[in-house]
């Protein structure tokens, strides 16, 4: 079965700006979201990961060509130029059109400034010769300037399209004689209208479209990903404010000619901009008595008070403690009609910096202390916490295993950076957490993944991270390592016994801590959910968060759990409770019995590997069939298969945390 494409890749490695990498990630995570998740990756990623299958766009950024050819000559750009002629697709800015050209001409003659040769990629057949405008410095934005395209309307025919516009231009090139190349499958989508600096050869081409096999590849001179919201209108720079000024008058022109590009390369592309969210309020609140005053106690130690307002201020991010009564009437009516709820940071400048580039971690995190009751609805319209309690209470009243706690704390924000990194990244609160304190949000801007990986997560998704606290002393029966399996046996399982009539719920697990279900629109085995573990060794224990994001309400990017048709929709409330308190039993067995025969049978009937034959890259391409996993480390155990598939004897181990599982393809591979 094919996966479904829902990666966009965006090169971060060398050779690209900073600059560049963030103006590309927030122009298509605004017109490809919740459809895709818009990740960067590094040239290891690139030439190590298997990330083809589920790529549905790499993208190239600005910055300069030669080291991208120094990270991807080879290998690297083997493994690209395959993937688009097998049907992916390749877009490239500025630096990356130079790269995806048959030859790049930069600046011939100057000896400051050239750079000459031929180019491994050559989805564009010709040469891209650079500079079409005069005035380039590198790290710099003093030749940069508003240059005017001519669109395609014959190459471009979805869409809302401009006849011109303006675009950010800062050393890009013209793809010379483009015209004369249209046999080979090149179209012209935009040229340049002034008077250029370079010999253009026949037309003047500044974006074209390269069919490449089964694929393509579009390549744009001109930057048309930057928004001149992100751009400096205060630099002293002569004349670059009147440059930001004119990109800002034909923004939307821009916009809509960017969002043909990626509907001509078969994305589907958000009929709205996906304006950037801002963080909401923080809400503590637990199921116990005195569940908020114990932690506040625990965390009094590292509070501190300026101007008569307490914050705690962690290694990652800062937090401003509040009473309930200090959330005003005013955020309540803006949250009841429908406008951007609890908006944190100033409010005067919040309107102005809404659709910009947010250092989220530098933003201020508002966290609303709940005493005896938690959050009302009017609060927290999207996450209801009495039915979360209720729900909490009533699984935990029917199980058989001791209450490990697992939700009797929360926090929950209707927008949060990730809930992972929350409590992960932020070790001095981490330390003084209970066991089972859960963090849960609606919406998630900088959800973590395993390895480069990123889990999408728009609203509908369940997502939300808890607390172990692991004994060290329990390692030789029970090692920290199976924390990642018992997660994921608590998802299939709550699914499961969510209520009476879901045990038929077509969920399977992919090793090590996947999710997956049958699309049934397209009979394809996709991703719905994915778990991230991070442990500390901390004094006499390990402290874990375990991450978890699963699709359930939400229709995109994959599938949903509620697409799969059960007897009654899933509510996240409920099934989040669900899942912790199958995890908290699972979890109670396994510190006494260790990952015994019980676990065992029961990861191998809800995972997806059970005798199939896999190609061991790293081990030379041996093929072996997978036999199941170790139940002293939770290695996975593959039998080496000789000729006519027969087996030898040896048996090969491999690490989770070493080795990534392609499954439609039947790889396992090293990870680096």
């Amino acid at each position: 079965m094919a996966t479904k494409r829902m990666n966009v890749l965006v090169y971060s490695g060398n050779g690209c700006t900073v600059e560049a990498v963030r103006h590309c990630v927030y122009s298509l995570r605004r017109l490809l979201s919740p459809n895709y998740a818009v990740i960067s990756v590094d040239g290891n990623a690139i030439i190590k990961e298997p990330w083809t299958a589920s790529c549905a766009l790499l993208v190239f950024p600005g910055g300069a060509d030669l080291g991208y050819c120094r990270t991807l000559n080879g290998e690297g750009n083997r493994r690209i130029s395959q993937y688009v002629e097998r049907g992916g697709s390749y877009m490239g800015f500025c630096a990356g059109a130079y790269y995806g050209s048959k030859r790049c001409e930069f600046e011939e003659g100057n000896k400051k400034l050239e750079v000459m040769g031929d180019r491994e990629l050559a989805f564009y057949p010709g040469i891209c010769r650079g500079l079409a405008f005069p005035g380039f410095v590198y790290h710099s934005e003093e030749g940069a300037r508003a240059v005017e395209l001519k669109v395609s309307k014959t190459g471009l025919t979805k869409g809302s399209l401009p006849d011109v516009f303006r675009s950010y231009y800062n050393g890009g090139g013209v793809f010379v004689d483009a015209p004369k190349f249209q046999e080979k499958g090149v179209e012209i989508l935009a040229s340049y209208t002034q008077d250029l600096k370079a010999d253009p050869g026949e037309g003047t081409a500044a974006v074209v479209y390269c069919k490449v096999g089964d694929g393509a590849a579009v390549l744009t001179s001109p930057h048309t990903e930057f928004a001149a919201v992100n751009l400096d209108q205060e630099s002293d720079i002569d004349g670059y404010a009147k440059v930001v000024e004119a990109l800002s008058e034909d923004d939307k022109q821009r916009t809509d000619f960017l969002k043909a590009c990626l509907l001509k390369l078969g994305l589907k592309v958000s009929q709205e901009n996906t304006a950037v969210p801002s963080l909401s309020r923080l809400h503590l609140s637990s199921m116990l008595p005195n569940g908020t005053s114990n932690i506040m106690a625990g965390l009094k130690e590292i509070v501190s008070i300026v101007d008569g307002e307490e914050y705690i201020k962690d290694e990652n991010d800062t937090f401003h403690l509040e009473k309930p009564s200090a959330w005003s009437l005013g955020s309540l009516a803006q949250a009841l009609n429908g406008e951007t709820s609890e908006k944190t940071g100033d409010d005067d400048d919040a309107d102005d910096d809404e659709d910009r580039f947010i250092d989220y971690n530098a933003i201020v995190k508002r966290l609303v202390v709940h005493g005896k009751e938690p959050p009302v609805s009017k609060e927290t319209p999207y996450f209801n916490h009495d039915a979360f309690y209720a729900n909490l209470k009533h699984y935990e009243s029917n199980s058989q295993e001791a209450n490990a706690g697992f939700g009797n704390n929360v926090l929950y924000g209707e927008v949060v950076t990730s809930t992972n990194t929350l409590l992960e990244k932020n070790t001095e609160i981490l330390r003084r957490l209970p066991a089972g304190f859960t963090a849960t949000a609606t919406v998630q801007v900088a959800g973590r993944g395993r390895g480069s990986n990123v889990w999408v997560s728009p609203a509908g998704s369940l997502m939300f991270s808890t607390v172990v606290r692991h004994p060290v002393s329990l390692t030789s029966h029970a090692p920290v390592v199976f924390l990642q399996y018992l997660a994921a046996l608590a998802i299939v399982e709550g699914i499961k016994t969510y209520d009476v009539g879901y045990k038929s719920m077509q969920v399977k697990l992919k090793w090590p801590n996947d999710i997956y279900a049958v699309d049934p629109v397209s009979n394809n085995l996709v991703k719905i959910g994915g778990i991230l573990v991070n442990s500390h060794y901390d004094s006499s224990e390990f402290l874990s968060v375990i991450g978890i994001g699963l699709n359930t309400t939400n229709a995109a990017p994959t599938t949903s759990l509620n697409a799969l048709k059960p007897p009654l929709p899933f509510t996240l409330e409920k099934l989040l409770a669900r899942i912790l308190t199958t995890f908290s039993a699972l979890y109670s067995k396994f510190v006494r019995t260790g990952f015994d025969k019980s676990f065992e049978q029961m990861y191998y009937r809800h995972w997806l590997h059970t005798d199939q034959v896999v190609t061991l890259e790293a081990e030379g391409g041996v093929r072996a069939r997978i036999k199941g996993i170790t139940r002293d480390w939770g290695l996975l155990l593959a039998e080496e298969l000789g000729w006519e598939d027969r087996a030898t004897g040896k048996i090969w181990t491999l690490q989770s945390d070493s080795n990534s599982f392609d499954f439609f393809k039947g790889l396992v591979k090293r990870k680096v």
